[in-house]
């Protein structure tokens, strides 16, 4: 049997103690984050540029703008749209892959299979060789600057603080991603279900390339359908690459001026939803949705010194009630992407910030009540799902009207 030396754990326990301290432990002299579904900038631009930032995010694209030759949506706002702009929505995106002697290898052009089609010619279709699919639901990008503004040291501690207290049961995996626009210098991810993304610029350029069919200076090689090349140069595709230099800014100045989701504060302040956040608590989900985190201190360079922390979203307090860490829960979708094997059945935990406003629940939205997508977790989540299953009516009655605060 291994042991772990006693300063090692020292020097571990030390760690985790320091990057925690300005996450969570303490918010003394930390300033609230604006929240808000306002359609309303929390301070990053003034209000004129957020608008015309929140009109490109909402712009539908069109053929003669590049879209397409493969896509799933004509903007922005098509997917993120409840119940403002660049919230949640009802719409699924379709990943597919091939898994056989513990090997994940992808589909020819990609797992992402898109639902849409300049041309009936090139419509993706799932191919007999894939043994592994599943929906992920579009996620909420509101306060999205906040959670980019969440120093890696955090993360590494909240990571390493989870895996302390259990005994390693539960501990968030972190994976380093590639920013874009910083050459590829590599960053803690935290957007996307694998977090397949660590800057919103880079974000955006992958959106718009995987979702729209709109190619980028950061993401300039078009998408194929089931392999087939369609982009320029074939006849589905007229534009050349890349077709837009200017909107994938404009996209990340929107998410990083949004307010971040509020919560109901009529529910909040009831007894019974402040009863059941207890509840939350003691049954241990605050391991992984974690209720604060605060931002890194404003003048912080990030995403490999691409971008400063500005006031607007330094030394803030959020309420995720998520940690943007990967773990396995049991509800795994089987797709590698940019964090290797070990993220097979992984996937990002879900803030819950906003989940009063989507009702389709889980990474696939195959949860339609709050007891289900409590009952599905399994995995490292397994003990504190069974403590669910024990708890009196009343209890259960108040964890889920303080969910229904959120």
């Amino acid at each position: 049997m291994k042991r772990v030396s006693i300063l090692t754990a020292i020097v571990w326990v030390a760690a985790a103690t320091w990057a925690l301290v300005p996450a969570y432990v303490s918010t003394q002299g930390f300033v609230e984050a604006p929240t808000g579904f306002d359609n309303a900038t929390n301070g990053f631009v003034d209000q004129d540029m957020f608008d015309a930032a929140l009109d490109t995010f909402a712009e539908q694209e069109f053929i003669a703008d590049g879209l397409g030759p493969v896509y799933n949506a004509q903007s922005c706002g098509e997917c993120h749209q409840n119940p403002v702009t660049g919230a949640i929505s009802q719409i699924t995106e379709h990943r597919a892959g091939r898994f056989r002697q513990g090997v994940f290898t992808g589909i020819p052009g990609g797992s992402l299979l898109h639902s849409r089609a300049t041309n009936a010619a090139i419509q993706e279709h799932m191919p007999a060789s894939a043994n592994v699919d599943t929906f992920r639901t579009s996620l909420n990008t509101l306060g999205d600057g906040f959670v980019e503004a969440i120093d890696d040291a955090t993360l590494q501690g909240i990571a390493a603080e989870q895996s302390l207290m259990t005994r390693g049961r539960i501990g968030g995996e972190i994976v380093m991603v590639p920013v874009f626009e910083a050459g590829n210098a590599l960053r803690a991810g935290r957007f996307g279900w694998k977090d397949q993304q660590a800057s919103l610029v880079s974000f955006s350029a992958d959106a718009y390339l995987n979702e729209m069919g709109i190619t980028s200076p950061l993401q300039p090689t078009e998408n194929t359908s089931n392999g087939r090349f369609v982009g320029f140069g074939s006849r589905f595709d007229p534009t050349p690459e890349p077709e837009n230099v200017e909107d994938v800014q404009a996209f990340a100045t929107f998410m990083r001026a949004t307010k971040a989701p509020s919560r109901d504060s009529r529910i909040a302040a009831t007894p019974e939803a402040q009863r059941g956040e207890q509840v939350f608590n003691d049954l241990g989900c605050n391991i992984c949705h974690r209720p604060s985190i605060v931002t890194a201190p404003a003048g912080t360079s990030i995403n490999g010194g691409t971008f400063t922390v500005p006031e607007a979203l330094g030394d803030k307090i959020i309420h995720p009630y998520g940690d943007f860490l990967l773990h396995d829960i049991g509800t795994g979708d089987g797709i590698v992407q940019n964090g290797g094997p070990t993220t097979r059945n992984k996937m990002r935990t879900a803030p819950l910030w906003g989940l009063r406003t989507h009702n389709r629940l889980m990474h696939d939205g195959l949860s339609f009540t709050l007891t289900d997508a409590i009952l599905r977790h399994r995995g490292e989540a397994f003990r504190e799902t069974h403590r669910f299953r024990g708890l009196h009516a009343r209890e259960t009655a108040e964890l889920l009207t303080f969910l229904s605060s959120l």
